[in-house]
C-alpha cells in the first residue's frame, strides 16, 4: 500500500500537465503557533521571514505570498489545514511542520495534490523510506540521526550502559531508536512518556536512578525539555548520572533552563557559530530583526526551507508549471545553506555533518550554545535504501 502511495505521487509528476502559474508564489507554511509550543512555531516563522528579506521578498521575479496555519500540535488539524491550502488556496508549496505525527497525518493531502511539500523539522523514518516521494523534501534530517551521532559521541566516551526516556509518539520512538542503533554499551531501561501532556517526570526519573545505569539518554522538545532538565537537575540526578540529549537544550529553552544545562552535550547539524557567510549573515540578521531572540536550528531549518524553494522557482523563471524542472533543482541543492554544504540522498532526505553542541556563557554573559566538535561527516539516514526513488 504504501509503495503504491509513492507510485502514484511519480506517476502524477510525470503526467502533470501544465498547472496555472499565477501572478505571485504562494506558500503555505503549517507549524504551532498557540499552545505551549508555539514559542518554536515563532521562531520558525520569523526565520522564514527573514529570509524572505533577504530574497528582497520576490522569488522568480515574483512577489511571495506566504499563509500561515497553525496545526495547534494536533494531527488531525494540521491534515485539516494542509488540506486547505491545496484545496482553497492552491499554493505552490508548503512548508514548515514541526511534529513528526502531524506531518505523516498531512503527507498524502500534499502528495496527491502534485504539491511540494518541504519539511522543515519533522523527520519521520516513513518519510525516509517506503512513504518518500518526489514532492517531498525536507531541509532538516531524518529523526534517528542526530540521536545517532550522539550514541557514536557516547561510544567515544567510554559510557557502558545508558537508560532511555522519551515520548511515546513517533519522533520519540525513532529517537531512542537511533541511539540504540549505534550505542555499543547495555540499554538497561527505556521509558515512553505521555506526550504531549505529561510533564511530570518523577517516576521515570525514579526509575532511572534504580536502573544503575551508567547514563541518561533523554529526548523532549520544546516545553517538556525545560520541565525534564529541570526536575532532573532538582532530583539531584544531574551530580550522579552524566545526561546526553538531543533537541532537549537549545535557544529557545535555555533562557528558562539556564544554568542547569551547563555540561549537558547535545549533538545538532547546526549550530549558530558554524563559520560560513551565510550562517555569519543570518545570525547576525536575526538579532537585529527580533532583538532579544536567538535563532535555533529550527529556525535554520526553516531559513533554509525558503532558499530551497526559492532555487526551485527561479530554475523555471517564475513558472511553478514545470514540476519536474523544479524537482531537478531543488535536488541539486544549489543555494547557500546556514549548515554549510550538504546533498540530497534519493529520498530527498540531506547527507550532512553533525556536530557536539555544548552550553557555554558568551562574551556578554548570556548562556549560548558552541559547536564542539564534528561527531559524524556526511552522514546518510539508514532508511534511504527503503526509499522506491533511484
Amino acid at each position: 500500500m504504501r509503495t503504491a502511495f509513492w507510485l502514484a505521487g511519480a506517476t502524477a509528476l510525470a503526467l502533470a500537465g501544465p498547472a496555472y502559474a499565477g501572478e505571485t508564489i504562494k506558500i503555505g507554511f503549517v507549524s504551532t503557533f498557540s499552545g505551549p509550543t508555539a514559542v518554536i512555531g515563532n521562531d520558525m516563522r520569523n526565520s522564514f521571514e527573514l529570509a524572505l528579506d533577504h530574497l528582497g521578498r520576490k522569488m522568480g521575479g515574483k512577489p511571495v505570498e506566504v499563509i500561515y496555519e497553525d496545526d495547534g500540535q494536533k494531527p488531525d488539524v494540521g491534515k485539516q489545514k494542509t488540506e486547505k491550502l491545496v484545496q482553497s488556496d492552491h499554493v505552490d508549496f508548503i512548508a514548515g511542520y514541526i511534529w513528526s505525527n502531524v506531518l505523516l497525518a498531512s503527507l498524502k493531502s500534499a502528495v496527491d495534490s502534485q504539491t511540494f511539500l518541504i519539511s522543515a523539522n519533522a523527520g519521520p523514518s516513513q518519510l525516509a523510506g517506503e512513504l518518500c516521494s518526489p514532492y517531498v523534501f525536507s531541509t532538516s534530517w531524518q529523526n534517528d540521526q542526530t540521536p545517532q551521532a550522539m550514541g557514536l559521541y557516547m561510544n567515544q566516551k567510554g559510557v557502558k550502559s545508558v537508560f532511555l526516556i522519551g515520548p511515546n509518539y513517533a519522533a520519540g520512538k525513532d529517537m531512542l531508536a537511533g541511539v540504540k542503533s549505534t550505542f555499543k554499551g547495555k540499554v538497561v531501561g527505556e521509558e515512553y512518556t505521555v506526550w504531549p501532556s505529561q510533564l511530570d517526570f518523577s517516576a521515570e526519573l525514579s526509575k532511572a536512578r534504580a536502573s544503575g545505569a551508567e547514563s541518561v539518554f533523554v529526548f523532549y522538545p520544546g516545553a517538556a525539555g525545560v520541565q525534564f532538565l529541570n526536575q532532573y537537575t532538582q532530583a539531584g540526578l544531574k551530580q550522579q548520572i552524566p545526561l546526553y540529549t538531543a533537541f532537549t537544550i537549545d535557544e529557545l529553552s535555555l533562557p528558562l533552563q539556564k544554568e542547569n544545562a551547563l555540561g549537558v552535550p547535545g549533538a545538532q547539524e547546526w549550530v549558530n557559530d558554524l563559520p560560513n557567510e551565510q550562517n555569519k549573515r543570518f545570525v547576525a540578521d536575526y538579532r537585529k530583526k527580533y532583538p532579544n531572540l536567538r535563532p535555533t536550528f529550527y529556525g535554520a531549518q526553516s531559513y533554509d526551507a525558503a532558499q530551497l524553494i526559492n532555487s526551485a522557482v527561479v530554475a523555471v523563471g517564475g513558472d511553478t508549471s514545470k514540476k519536474d524542472a523544479m524537482k531537478a533543482a531543488m535536488e541539486k541543492v544549489n543555494f547557500e545553506s546556514v549548515r554549510g554544504s550538504f546533498k540530497y540522498g534519493n529520498n530527498h532526505i540531506p547527507i550532512q555533518n553533525f556536530y557536539l553542541q555544548d552550553v557555554v556563557k558568551d562574551a556578554d554573559g548570556q548562556l549560548s550554545l558552541k559547536t564542539v566538535a564534528t561527531i559524524i561527516k556526511d552522514s546518510q539516514d539508514s532508511f534511504h535504501d527503503k526509499c522506491p526513488m533511484k
